[in-house]
């Protein structure tokens, strides 16, 4: 395929992600597209500022994978995968980066080309969550190439200039220079005009760099989500996904105390007083205690010591709130005994004993809510999140908080570990 045919490929797919894929067709606008060097270009790759690309590659793609591909470069660096690795290693956090973004893009109704790593497991989860999942001797290889940092360079130390001139990383460096003298232009021109081999590769990005992009596609995933949202075309694991990173990254504690303040019901009331009061309406501070039902999973995975420190936290939120505590304990039935009632004043605390450890099911706790009529304020369930979930998500805010790295269909997920 000629390369002016090339180059209408890519604008097509780009365009058809503009129209019907608002969010990620913003995001891969931001990336110039230029065709690399074979050599070091297997299929496609990204510095967090181009998309470069083999033409061989993409001549043998479809109009839907190709479609894929670019998005999966934009999500790159949306997501600040190159500022996010820290003393990861590069290889197993590439991998782990990838299982992050392809389920996100598989589930918005792209095609994945072969190659593409994709596991359901590893669904709405980020890729901090699943680098522990990757075996240290796990042999797949990412789909692209993420040339933002250099082979296992700790991407936080500003000396990695040194380490650069080291790799293969620095040898470019030195080419791109003669490269550059030859021609007498800047190393875009060049990339420009160098029609036989293609651009050669950048160098990884410096630690300043690297903050100043991280800001840059911050903004700019910001602003094609909200573009994405007036247009009604972002939902579902994305738009979750931007909120998750659009707020600050608290501990689970933090996280945890902000949405139970958010239940509490401490307002102004301005209704009319009594005749003997007179005429002026002054308003006056109204409380009423929340309603908070809690949800333990007893089904072995967790240990009364985790029990206990969740317990704790608990019942110091439970004081500050003026929060009703409803507690139940499930594993695939309600625990006998139970609901548990505290008041305000009353200590939170496990009951001396409740009998679990057998399989796990969310749905009793849902359907107790419901057969007594209740709407509660919240529902905190403490569980490793495998089991059966309730077919729709219920009225009421629900929050999980989660202990492993399995996925949640709704709600809000707090990761605990």
């Amino acid at each position: 395929m000629a390369e002016g045919d090339l180059e209408t490929k890519l604008a097509a797919a780009r365009t058809r992600l503009i129209l019907d894929k608002p969010f990620i067709g913003a995001l891969a606008l931001r990336l110039p597209m230029i065709a690399a060097n074979p050599k070091w270009c297997r299929t496609t790759a990204t510095d967090a500022r181009n998309f470069y690309y083999n033409p061989e590659y993409i001549a043998a793609l479809t109009l839907d994978e190709t479609q894929f591909v670019l998005a999966h470069e934009a999500l790159h660096c949306a997501l600040s995968h190159f500022a996010r690795r820290q003393h990861r290693i590069k290889q197993r956090w590439d991998i782990a980066c990838d299982f992050a973004i392809n389920p996100l893009l598989i589930k918005d109704g792209l095609k994945a080309p072969p190659g593409a790593l994709v596991l359901d497991l590893y669904e709405g989860m980020t890729a901090e969550e699943i680098y522990p999942c990757i075996d240290e001797n796990n042999t797949d290889e990412p789909m692209d190439q993420h040339i933002y940092d250099g082979e296992d360079i700790d991407p936080t130390s500003s000396g990695q200039q040194k380490g650069d001139e080291q790799s293969e990383g620095g040898q470019n460096q030195q080419s791109d220079q003669q490269n550059q003298s030859q021609s007498g232009g800047s190393s875009q021109g060049q990339q420009k005009d160098d029609q036989s081999g293609g651009a050669p590769q950048p160098k990884p990005l410096t630690a300043a760099e690297r903050e100043e992009l991280s800001a840059q596609w911050q903004q700019r995933l910001a602003g094609a989500a909200q573009q994405a949202q007036q247009a009604g075309k972002l939902g579902g694991l994305l738009a979750r996904m931007v909120g998750e990173l659009l707020q600050p990254k608290l501990p689970w504690r933090m996280l945890l105390a902000r949405y139970m303040t958010q239940v509490a019901r401490d307002d102004y009331s301005y209704m009319r007083p009594s005749r003997r009061e007179g005429q002026m309406i002054l308003p006056s501070l109204r409380s009423s205690q929340a309603d908070i039902v809690v949800a333990l999973d007893t089904s072995g995975s967790v240990s009364s010591t985790e029990l206990n420190d969740f317990l704790a936290e608990i019942n110091t939120l439970k004081g500050q709130l003026r929060a009703r505590l409803t507690l139940h304990a499930c594993d695939t039935a309600l625990a006998e005994g139970g609901p548990w009632v505290f008041e305000p004043w009353e200590e939170f605390k496990l009951p001396k004993e409740f009998k679990g450890g057998g399989g796990t099911d969310f749905r009793p706790v849902f359907e107790w809510v419901e057969q007594q009529g209740r709407s509660p304020d919240m529902l905190l369930y403490f569980t490793d999140a495998e089991g059966d979930f309730p077919p729709s998500e219920p009225h009421y805010p629900v929050i999980w908080l989660v202990k492993g790295k399995a996925p949640v269909p709704w709600g809000q997920r707090i990761q605990l570990n």
